[in-house]
């Protein structure tokens, strides 16, 4: 998923500037941001065509580097500083990018690109049920307890169970089911180690997606071969891949952070399975049955309500902000990976 911009101190620089942005409507960026991440999947399955999954991934990875690291010239940021931090950032470029990129190029040689795109979107079903127990400010509700409950019922309607699971392959729905999982993995990582860092959004994802880019770099020729041609079509897709649906597509999402807020900017996660599903049918003619798209609109149901929150008290009741900023600071380190970790 897709979220906010982490807490920073007042000198450092802001990933996006609102009003810069405003020329351009934010529902206009919106639409965007939700067609460019759904489409994504079609753009694996089209680059596995032609290339090893680690080399679609590699590609993604590096080009999306690339972009962000213009924009960090541009902007004129720098890397973050200190061995700590990059050892954590080490941790999370596996478990927010280098892992799950990997798993679902390897998941769409044996399922439809519309399944992966659905799989994704059970995250914050994974991540609820992994708040509940790793994070302890993160209480459950009867609602959102019950958003899990119908989640999983959908992805169950989607992975067909009333009828054993027939004609689906096992192995590719896994990993991209595991891929889904290792992004609430990561976000709670990264809120539990680099809660209130100073550094700012883009400076820690440009780093995240760099060390990414060379964990793959180190593991792509060991288990590929340099293809013997290059395919312009697939190829394309990698390029498109990475430089749009990566490098960005983060710089999209943080300028619609900074002007609406996370709130209703992470509500493209939802609008993500839906555009991946619709592509899949019409581009590349895969096969949808009556239980896929119904599925799928439960399990958005079953996210939606678990990443409901009870209303804060307002200044007007007499309740203090301040107790709350420690959770809010913790929030943003995570918001961070999370954005660099979509789809």
């Amino acid at each position: 998923m897709s979220s906010a911009v982490p807490s920073r101190t007042p000198s450092a620089p802001a990933p996006a500037d609102s009003t810069r942005r405003r020329g351009l409507n934010w529902r206009i960026r919106f639409a965007v941001l939700s067609t460019v991440w759904g489409f994504s999947f079609l753009l694996i399955k089209v680059g596995t065509g032609g290339y090893a999954p680690f080399q679609v991934t590699f590609g993604r990875l590096f080009f999306g580097t690339a972009v962000l690291a213009v924009a960090m010239t541009v902007r004129r940021e720098r890397l973050p500083r200190g061995i700590r931090t990059w050892l954590h950032l080490t941790v999370a470029a596996f478990v927010l990018n280098a892992l799950p990129f990997s798993l679902f190029a390897y998941s769409e040689l044996t399922i439809p690109s519309t399944l992966a795109g659905i799989c994704n979107a059970t995250s914050p079903l994974w991540g609820m049920a992994l708040s509940m127990v790793a994070l302890s400010e993160d209480r459950p509700t009867r609602r959102r307890v019950a958003g899990l409950g119908i989640g999983f019922l959908g992805v169950l309607t989607v992975l067909g169970a009333w009828q054993g699971f027939s004609g689906l392959d096992f192995g590719g729905t896994a990993m991209a089911l595991l891929a889904s999982l290792s992004y609430p993995i990561g976000w709670i990582y990264v809120r539990r180690t680099l809660a209130g860092s100073s550094h700012s959004n883009l400076s820690l994802t440009g780093a995240q997606l760099l060390l990414a880019t060379v964990q793959l770099a180190v593991v792509t020729p060991l288990f590929t071969t340099l293809p013997t041609s290059f395919p312009l079509v697939p190829l394309l897709a990698v390029i498109t891949l990475g430089a749009l649906g990566t490098g960005f597509a983060l710089l999209l999402q943080y300028g619609l952070v900074a002007e609406v807020g996370p709130t209703t900017a992470q509500m493209v996660t939802y609008f993500i399975p839906v555009i991946a599903t619709a592509a899949g049918v019409a581009v590349l003619g895969e096969q949808l049955g009556w239980n896929t798209p119904v599925g799928a609109l439960i399990v958005l149901a079953g996210a939606a309500l678990t990443q409901s929150r009870p209303k804060r008290p307002s200044a007007a009741t007499g309740a203090s902000a301040l107790p709350q900023a420690p959770a809010e600071a913790a929030a943003g380190a995570a918001r961070a990976a999370r954005a660099a970790a979509q789809p």
